[in-house]
């Protein structure tokens, strides 16, 4: 199991990466207005899902469960 700050760490780059890539997709859609390809949306949505993981594990996987039995 991971320590406390290696989980923090963790954490910091993971909302890092994530900034990143959500700065890029808000500055072409409010500069150049094009939206965002689906596929961009869907790998923002697997590094919050990522991110959910390591700061509440047992969430994280209820809610997978839940979404792959929808």
């Amino acid at each position: 199991m991971a320590s406390a700050s290696e989980k923090k760490e963790d954490v910091k780059s993971k909302l890092r990466e994530l900034r990143k890539d959500l700065r890029v997709i808000h500055t072409r859609v409010t500069e150049e207005t094009v939206m965002p390809e689906p596929a961009e949306v869907r790998a923002a949505m697997t590094q919050l899902e990522a991110l959910l993981a390591v700061i509440e594990p047992k969430s994280a996987k209820k809610s997978k469960s839940k979404a792959s039995t929808s």
